[in-house]
């Protein structure tokens, strides 16, 4: 049975780092995207940044985009995400998600659909 598990999240002022890990057990991804959703209070979830498969290639959401680097450790099935110059709106309950898929569209990687395991979540609280 597939399992994802978040860790790292927790409560730090603004401007400082969090580094997110996921770890996944009972299947491998190596040759599948792996993604970092979030979703605040009251919010959709939304995407943040994913690594293709074998880590290849990454996106981010705007938002973030030279703050966040999203990176995996293929040899443990571990997904880390480093979070930099954190801000007040990046609170959120952080998931990690993994595909079972290897053929996904570089233009579909955004969308919740196309992942198929998630983990339960670690809450990031950016606050003074």
């Amino acid at each position: 049975q597939v399992q994802l598990v978040e860790s790292g999240g927790g409560l730090v002022p603004p401007g400082e780092s969090l580094t997110l890990s996921c770890a996944s057990s009972g299947g491998t991804f190596r040759h599948s995207p792996m993604a970092w959703f979030r979703q605040a209070p009251g919010k959709e979830r939304e995407f943040v940044a994913v690594s293709s498969r074998r880590g290849g290639t990454t996106y981010y959401t705007h938002s973030v985009k030279g703050r966040f680097i999203v990176s995996r450790d293929n040899g443990k099935d571990t997904l880390l995400l480093q979070m930099n110059s954190l801000k007040a709106e990046d609170t959120a309950v952080y998931y990690c998600a993994a595909s079972g898929r290897t053929n996904i569209l570089d233009s579909l990687l955004s969308s919740r659909s196309n992942y198929d395991y998630w983990g339960r979540g670690t809450q990031v609280t950016v606050s003074s």
